[in-house]
Formats: structure tokens, C-alpha cells, sequence
């Protein structure tokens, strides 16, 4: 990494935890934890409390600057969400980390509303993709409906209530008519593959346009690649089974016939969107996590000035 980044090892980062209290259960850890993680409450005391104290810090100087702005202007505007983007690799723990942090950021009581926004919402539906030839794409750029998330982004950063659609990961599409409300939260968290991708170059506007703060959650690529194989022997052999699954049909293959599908589908998708899309919007990031090969953060880096 170049010096642009001060890099943390696990002991300095977790002595900026400072006095931040513990608030979270092993209980609360188990519910957070997704798939074939490790996540525990060693992990959270000494990765995400510092973490969202300093998340804390940058909010409240934002709070304080929009303050002083209103008070030069003579005006009050609408409370306006602190957006936080998280990014990183299918498999890597970014919804894991987003989670966590919902949860710890809205014990702060100086902004208790913290919600979640995944760009899971905005794939196009899986009939337009079909037309389009981009179902081997799924989650590349192309097949998001990136103007509306980007709509739903201005209308939030606006101080407006807007509405998300919902993706179900069970039958692998958008679900027809069903919507969330994003409605003035004190802060949001964006979480999706490629949220920090800029616009290329291009003058419009683009979803990292939006963000006060940055995180990329790192690996090395093979490990990312062991955990996914490992989270879809998991899901073959649980979310699989439902009859309603998109991916049934994979629910009876032996674990080396599944290992084989999961390594196919790495290859021809997730890697290349690694490689290509993802990866390179790492330099972006404000804060990056990288995990060793027990799925735990190992070391911190956070962008200078």
C-alpha cells in the first residue's frame, strides 16, 4: 500500500477503542455473524469499537459543520443521513461488517437511527437481465439499475424519505412490488460490490459521490475463494433444500460435485468481477479491512488527512 494509507496492526488499532463501551452480546454477535464466519467478541473490542469510535468522531465534525453553515446562512435544513459505503469481494464479510457496525454506530446517542441499504435491491430484475444476455454477469456493474440507486441516494442525501426495492437471496431475484423505506435516518450504511466505483471519467453523478466515509474489506484472493466454496456447501446443504431456492437444483449434488459447481462459478464470475471491477476501487476506500485465514481482521488501514 502506498503512504497514503498509516497501517494498524490488531493490537495498535485496538488501543484506540479508548473508553468506547462494549454493548453487544455473544448473543448479538451469533445473530450478526453470517455464513461460515468467525466473528466473535474478541473481533468486535478490537476491530469494529475503534472502529466506530472514530466513525462517531467523523459524524459529530460533520454534524458540527452543517451546524455552523445553518447558523451563517440563518437557515434550518433538513437533517441530512451521514452515508457510510462498505465495498469488498462476494464471500469476504462485508455484510458481516455493515451489520456490525448498524448495530454499534446506533448505540451513540448522538445519532441512534442507522440503517441499511444493500445494492442487492437496485440488480435488475432477472427477466431484464435475461433479455440483456447478463445473467453470467450478475452482480457486475452492467446489471445494476445504477440511476435509480443513484435517485434513491440524492433523495436520502436531500433530507427526503425514499424507497428502495428488495431482493430476495432465496429466489435469487427482485421481489415484484415489495419496497423499504429509507426515511431521514441519522446515518446510512451502503453496503454492495461495487459502491466504490467512480464514474470513469464521466460527469454524472455516481453511488461513492455520496458517501462521507469509505470502507473496503479485504483478503487474498485465494482465501476469498476457499470461503466461498465453503459458504455454498453451506447453503446446499440449508437454503438450497427449499423448494422455493433459485439454485434447488443444486441441492443434491455430492460435496464434490458441489465443490466443483462453486469453483466453476468463482472462475466465471466472481473472480473476474473481483479482478476487474471490485479490486481496483480498493485505493478509493477511506478505511480498509484486511482479514487473514480465519476469517478475523489482522490489520487496519486508514487514509491520511
Amino acid at each position: 500500500m502506498t503512504g497514503r494509507y498509516e497501517s494498524f496492526d490488531r493490537a495498535r488499532w485496538a488501543s484506540l477503542r479508548a473508553s468506547t463501551p462494549l454493548t453487544l452480546t455473544d448473543d448479538d454477535v451469533v445473530e450478526l455473524r453470517g455464513i461460515n464466519e468467525r466473528l466473535d467478541l474478541d473481533e468486535v473490542v478490537n476491530v469494529y469499537l475503534p472502529l466506530s469510535r472514530l466513525l462517531n468522531l467523523h459524524v459529530a465534525a460533520t454534524q458540527s459543520l452543517n451546524s455552523v453553515t445553518d447558523t451563517f446562512l440563518s437557515t434550518k435544513r433538513e437533517s441530512v443521513p451521514y452515508v457510510i459505503g462498505i465495498a469488498g469481494s462476494v464471500a469476504v464479510g462485508k455484510s458481516t461488517t455493515a451489520r456490525v457496525l448498524r448495530k454499534l454506530l446506533s448505540t451513540w446517542p448522538d445519532h441512534p437511527r442507522v440503517d441499511l441499504l444493500t445494492t442487492d435491491g437496485f440488480l435488475h430484475p432477472n427477466a431484464v437481465l435475461e433479455s440483456r444476455d447478463l445473467m453470467s454477469r450478475k452482480g457486475f456493474p452492467e446489471s445494476y439499475d445504477t440511476g435509480a440507486l443513484v435517485e434513491c441516494l440524492q433523495k436520502i442525501k436531500s433530507g427526503q424519505p425514499a424507497t428502495a426495492p428488495v431482493y430476495s437471496h432465496l429466489t435469487y431475484d427482485i421481489v415484484p412490488e415489495e419496497t423499504v423505506t429509507i426515511d431521514r435516518p441519522d446515518v446510512l450504511i451502503v453496503e454492495g460490490l461495487n459502491v466504490l466505483q467512480s464514474g470513469r471519467g464521466s460527469s454524472a453523478l455516481f453511488v461513492s459521490d455520496f458517501f462521507d466515509f469509505s470502507i473496503y474489506v479485504d483478503a487474498e484472493e485465494d482465501q476469498i475463494r476457499t470461503w466461498y466454496v465453503e459458504r455454498f456447501l453451506t447453503l446446499r446443504s440449508s437454503v438450497f433444500q427449499n423448494p422455493q431456492s433459485y439454485f434447488r437444483n443444486y441441492a443434491e449434488l455430492t460435496e464434490d460435485e458441489a465443490t466443483e459447481v462453486a469453483i466453476g462459478i468463482w472462475n466465471e464470475i466472481n473472480a473476474p468481477n473481483l479482478r476487474d471491477n471490485i479490486e481496483p476501487t480498493r485505493i478509493r476506500a477511506d478505511l480498509i479491512l484486511t482479514k487473514g485465514r480465519e476469517h478475523a481482521i489482522e490489520r487496519v488501514e486508514l487514509r491520511k488527512g
